[in-house]
């Protein structure tokens, strides 16, 4: 078996890195990885086939912090051949500059462009002769390198990983290799109608803050990047108090550890805390025309951080809405009404800020009934006049369970969660505590979340459309008349 690089950022479906595993494309999705547990009394699943894996499975977690300030955790799984590392950097488009938008991207490409002591080909031998796959990504909270190889070559993996992050040298013939074909990445998404729709979304929700702006950057900015800054950002971001290194499989933990250790000791250096204004969402619609037959949208509410305390919660309504086939939304729209191939919701979550995201795609006559329809689901649910019932939150929640459990099967997934929960929040939620959270939710605190800021988020709902430009079908200000005929349903409280 070949190592495959990969290269990921934004979305992974990364729409799917917001809560996703870092095998996956954007952090960015599996449902229960690192959420906050809920207020309440947490109540263990009975007769759970589950739980001795669960107890045995979070006894094997660890944590220890290097002298310079590197933290490493791991997750012990001995009956496994393989082990997944993953570098977690605290380093994003959060810390660029808006004339500099798309460094932190680019640092990562231009990461395997070679070193002091190997070159980029050397690099790709060295991942082929090691068998399994290495990569990197950018996520709106950070950038992380990762590597799954068999337990026999984790010495080689830490030191490679080591070597790229300490001591590349950026060529700059290689430099601009990358930034062309970022420039084409970014044509190629762009070409891609569902994609668009959740770039304008972002861009319309959270204008002028790093939330609402490319990964990638923009064009002009792209263009203008230098190998001093690649430089630059590298020294003064990618410094050990921002490193977390996780690691889960075949492995002992005081044995990574020290191996860390070695590939890593002469990293120094502390970084300074930056001044990041809080995003502010925005309501409102955009539309933009490409020649395609079907009419595109994103529809957003502002929705909760990542480390929110109601998170548990809105990941339970989010799976009555739109989790599945048997949600609310598919079942009306796609199975009752016919009006569209593909309709579903998601919850993306980042360290300052949530959005609840509806996507589907239809024919443009239909588009205003499908999103009327929509608002329609959203207020029965989060407007509190069609609460979900017993049936429905048994239902998300064993979907939930089961989605946690299944994707918990491999090294990736592991990896994934140990270090993201040291990201959020400084430490490690053992699975059996998360599923034990998500037991004890009932429909009464489901109402007052739902009540509450949920109710007041749906005075304020963004969309974005992209499909062909039939203006008797679709338009700003047919779109806008809808939102605001919800919105004063909202103010007035039905």
């Amino acid at each position: 078996m070949k190592m495959k690089m990969y290269r990921f950022h934004d979305k992974c479906n990364l729409r799917k890195l917001e809560n996703r595993t870092i095998e996956m494309p954007d952090v960015e999705k599996k449902i229960a990885t690192c959420l906050h547990p809920v207020a309440g009394e947490a109540k263990v699943i009975n007769n759970s086939p589950a739980g001795e894996y669960l107890s045995k499975g979070d006894s094997m977690y660890n944590k220890s912090t290097l002298e310079n300030g590197i933290r490493v955790v791991t997750k012990t799984l001995p009956e496994l051949r393989s082990i997944s590392v993953g570098v977690l950097i605290g380093a994003s488009p959060r810390n660029e500059t808006p004339n500099k938008s798309g460094l932190a991207h680019l640092v990562e490409h231009v990461m395997f462009s070679g070193t002091s002591s190997r070159n980029a080909t050397q690099i790709a031998q060295l991942m082929d002769e090691a068998g399994g796959s290495m990569g990197a990504f950018t996520a709106r909270d950070y950038t992380c390198y990762f590597a799954t190889v068999l337990d026999d070559y984790l010495t080689y993996a830490l030191d490679l990983l080591g070597d790229i992050l300490l001591n590349s040298i950026f060529p700059s013939d290689n430099l601009e290799k990358e930034k062309s074909a970022i420039l084409r990445e970014m044509n190629t998404e762009s070409d891609m109608p569902n994609q668009r729709t959740h770039a304008l979304l972002r861009a319309q929700a959270w204008p002028d803050h790093p939330l609402g702006c490319s990964i990638a950057g923009r064009p002009e900015t792209i263009k203008g990047l230098t190998r001093e800054d690649v430089i630059y950002f590298v020294h003064e971001h990618y410094l050990p108090d921002r490193f977390i290194i996780a690691a889960a499989g075949n492995l002992e933990h005081e044995d990574f550890v020290a191996q860390v250790r070695d590939a890593f000791w002469r990293m120094v250096g502390q970084s300074q805390p930056s001044a990041e204004l809080p995003p502010v969402y925005q309501s409102g619609a955009i539309i933009e025309h490409m020649p395609v037959s079907q009419a595109y949208f994103s529809l957003g509410i502002q929705a909760f951080p990542y480390s929110h305390p109601d998170r548990y919660r809105l990941h339970v309504l989010n799976n009555v809405l739109g989790g599945g086939i048997s949600s609310r939304l598919f079942r009306r729209i796609r199975m009752e009404q016919g009006l569209a191939y593909h309709i579903g919701s998601e919850y993306h979550a980042y360290c300052d800020d949530g959005m609840l995201v509806v996507e589907g795609c239809t024919t443009p006559e239909n588009l205003i009934q499908v999103l009327d329809l929509t608002m329609d689901e959203l207020w029965k649910l989060f407007g509190a006049s069609e609460l979900l019932n017993e049936e429905e939150l048994w239902k998300a929640k064993m979907q939930i369970r089961g989605q946690h459990l299944i994707s918990g099967e491999n090294t990736n997934t592991q990896m994934s969660r140990v270090a993201t929960q040291e990201l959020y929040f400084g430490g490690h939620i053992p699975d059996k505590e998360i599923l034990a959270q998500i037991e004890s939710i009932n429909i009464q605190a489901l109402q007052r979340l739902a009540g509450g800021a949920l109710r007041d988020s749906l005075s304020r709902v963004t969309v974005a459309v992209v499909g062909p430009k039939t203006p008797d079908h679709y338009n700003v200000s047919q779109i806008g008349e809808l939102f605001s005929a919800y919105s004063r349903k909202s103010k007035e409280g039905g």
